[in-house]
């Protein structure tokens, strides 16, 4: 753990194994933290919060740019260490490496660019000094899928901001959350400003930081569950809270669109991550005028995707994060069979690791039990439409709404993207990720933003101050 400035075994020597799913080996102990721990970690980013937020706005973005710069420098040590504990494939290892390390750059260019607000009341009594100021300890919490770019997404707003952070990671991926914050500690992030705590029983000591009066801010990535449990608790405090939740992509093939670009886009959005990402595309709404020919094309697209260790880089598709994970994404397709779904390729778990194969199931019917759920893995469902309203339908048929895609001529893709409920929509294209982007969904799937000019503000209040005219 980092507590304070310092790594540490924590309080009690407790550890937690960390496992390399490709193979199941043991990489290394990870120490868990005690109730003393976390509140050693909230103490120590109180203690700090008065001194980082008077640091100018200069100051806290050259830091950010120098672990920038570290990043970019070391991103192949980073590659290897999401690939080991992680499990995904070597290119979307070094891939999230550079976007995670693009973070630190666009907040360290927004740090200097926090408004502010002088203007005369309408009645001319009184003028008005609206300040954004820093909101506080801010506590993140951050996934397994993306176990350095969702680090940076949160620990870089919120450092631009002003504000002292308590990093929570995932329980499969601390080892790579930890280089995250060594590389910040090597940048110059002052004593207390960040902390990395692994805290043991989760749920309970989660719970028991957001209950200390300095924690003013949650901001959470993960599933939808948790995510509703951690409201609950952040209520209880009124604490801040921003979401990043579950999604259950729909991507729509309309009856202009290219076959050739929605199969290349296909692939991309499915496959990038390994398909464990929210913003993964899940079902497939594909006009039954071109259904007979994408099937056919991502399929044999699926089938050529080569599966392996993330180590060997000629491999496309990698281990999923956990046997525990793969046998879910196995379970979901069976289910699926079992109603009526028709296997093009894949679905046969092999032997040995976390692995799943590239698997599309065509002829899939929107009430099955897979087209409700968010898969998380490498797999692909192709129902089909006959009229664009009956897809857009079936595609806002869900609690959820954190990306949609849409591929078509342009203008009927626009017309779609605008029925589409939810909060980001690629059209003809398969990637919306973007450091410059505000990411986020509504509905279930969230609340407020990352990235973009909108992410630094979910770690500022507004502080208004009145004052007699000034003539």
């Amino acid at each position: 753990m980092f507590i304070n400035g310092e790594w540490t075994m924590g309080s009690d020597n407790r550890t937690q194994p960390v496992h390399n799913p490709a193979d199941n080996s043991v990489l290394a102990d990870f120490p868990l933290a005690s109730e003393a721990d976390c509140l050693a970690a909230v103490s120590a980013a109180d203690d700090a919060m008065e001194v980082w937020a008077s640091t100018p706005a200069r100051e806290r973005g050259e830091i950010l740019r120098r672990a920038f710069e570290i990043m970019v420098e070391e991103k192949d040590q980073l590659t290897q260490v999401i690939v080991a504990e992680n499990g995904k494939a070597w290119r979307d290892a070094a891939a999230e490496a550079a976007y995670a390390a693009e973070f630190f750059r666009w907040f360290s260019e927004e740090a200097v660019r926090i408004g502010g607000e002088f203007r005369r009341s309408p009645s001319g009594d009184k003028d008005l000094l609206v300040t954004p100021e820093p909101i506080g300890v801010s506590l993140l919490i951050t996934p397994w899928n993306f176990p350095a770019a969702m680090a940076t997404r949160k620990l870089a707003p919120a450092l631009a901001a002003g504000c002292t952070t308590i990093l929570k990671p995932a329980s499969e991926t601390p080892l790579t959350a930890a280089y995250v914050v060594d590389v910040l500690n090597r940048a110059g992030v002052p004593q207390g400003v960040v902390n990395l705590i692994l805290p043991s029983p989760v749920g309970k000591l989660v719970g028991r930081i957001l209950q200390e009066r300095a924690v003013r801010k949650l901001s959470f990535t993960g599933s939808t569950e948790v995510g509703r449990i951690l409201l609950q608790e952040a209520a209880k405090t009124v604490v801040s809270s921003s979401m990043e939740l579950g999604g259950n992509a729909p991507f729509l093939v309309l009856p202009e669109a290219d076959v050739d670009a929605a199969v290349e886009g296909a692939m991309i959005a499915k496959m990038r991550n390994g398909g464990s990402a929210c913003t993964a595309a899940n079902r497939f709404y594909v006009h039954t005028s071109v259904y007979e020919e994408f099937s056919k094309k991502l399929s044999a697209a699926m089938a050529a995707t080569k599966m392996g260790p993330g180590t060997d880089e000629s491999n496309e598709l990698g281990a999923l994060v956990s046997m525990e994970e793969r046998d879910k994404v196995a379970e979901l397709v069976s289910t699926a069979v079992g109603q009526g779904a028709q296997v093009m390729v894949g679905a046969e778990t092999p032997d040995g690791g976390a692995f799943y194969p590239p698997t599309v199931l065509r002829d899939v019917s929107h009430s099955m039990d897979i087209a409700a759920t968010e898969i998380f893995g490498p797999v692909a469902t192709l129902i089909p439409f006959e009229e664009i309203d009956d897809a857009v339908e079936m595609a806002n048929d869900t609690d959820l709404g954190l990306i949609a895609y849409v591929y078509g001529n342009l203008e009927d893709g626009l017309a779609t993207a605008r029925q589409l409920e939810a909060g980001m929509v690629a059209v003809n294209r398969a990637v919306l990720s973007d450091p410059a982007a505000p990411s986020g969904g509504i509905k279930q799937s969230g609340l407020g933003r990352e990235g973009g000019f909108e992410g630094i503000d979910e770690f500022l209040e507004t502080k208004l101050v009145g004052i007699n005219p000034i003539n």
